[in-house]
């Protein structure tokens, strides 16, 4: 009974999660839970994102509110944005919206929400992740990223990886694994947020969008913090 109760719950998440049909939600609301994520995170620098890799980071990807859930099946589901980011000039993108979700097996029980933070490190990364669904540590590689201050300790390690998962539940923030994961582009969500058809690459390459209100303020967040 109880196997076919989590296992409900599995199918919950992924259809929610991933069903073309399922309204987009607040997207005012979640740029601005992207900000309060970020600001949060970073209020500890010594249990933040070591402020090294969001200087020579090539984008970030906040998902506020992600849920996890199942019995020895596991879903992971949630939306947010990803900013692009030039090292060089220290400029951040208005958000693209985006949508994660996956499978996993394993000993798991219970649902959880969390806030998911991806550091995109490679171009190749970003690249992959505009291009069409992703797998995390299939197509791209992902690893747990460190947390403090400064990253010199492996850093070489570290910039070998496209791209560092970071996670926060009931006020712990550490690296998270998210290898099997998927996250791919929501185009209607762009298309409600911005008023036009556009797409990731629009927004985050090539720039064809000037950011609103809402957005400079999530622009200014990202360089308050990788200021250099």
């Amino acid at each position: 009974m109880k196997i076919r109760y989590w296992f409900s719950i599995v199918i919950a998440l992924y259809f929610l999660f991933n069903c073309p049909f399922c309204v987009a939600g607040k997207l005012e609301e979640r740029v601005e839970n992207s900000i309060e994520v970020i600001n949060e995170v970073m209020a500890i620098p010594e249990k933040g994102i070591p402020t090294d890799l969001l200087r020579c980071c090539k984008a970030i990807a906040i998902f506020p509110n992600v849920l996890k859930g199942g019995f020895i099946f596991g879903a992971t589901g949630g939306k947010g944005i990803i900013c692009a980011h030039d090292p060089e000039t220290g400029k951040w993108s208005p958000p693209a919206f985006f949508t994660i979700g996956g499978g996993s097996w394993g000993l798991q029980a219970g649902i959880q929400s969390i806030d998911l933070i991806l550091v995109i490190m490679s171009k190749r990364g970003l690249d992959g992740i505009l291009t069409s669904k992703v797998k995390l540590g299939g197509d791209i590689g992902i690893a747990a990223g460190p947390v403090g201050r400064r990253a010199e300790a492996g850093m070489d390690l570290l910039l070998k990886a496209e791209i560092l998962s970071y996670s926060r539940s009931k006020g712990l923030f550490a690296g998270l694994s998210l290898e099997g994961a998927t996250i791919f582009s929501n185009s209607d969500a762009n298309r409600a947020f911005y008023g036009k058809e556009l797409s990731a690459r629009d927004i985050l390459i090539d720039k064809k969008i000037k950011p609103n209100a809402l957005s400079q303020k999530l622009i200014n967040t990202l360089t308050k913090y990788s200021r250099k």
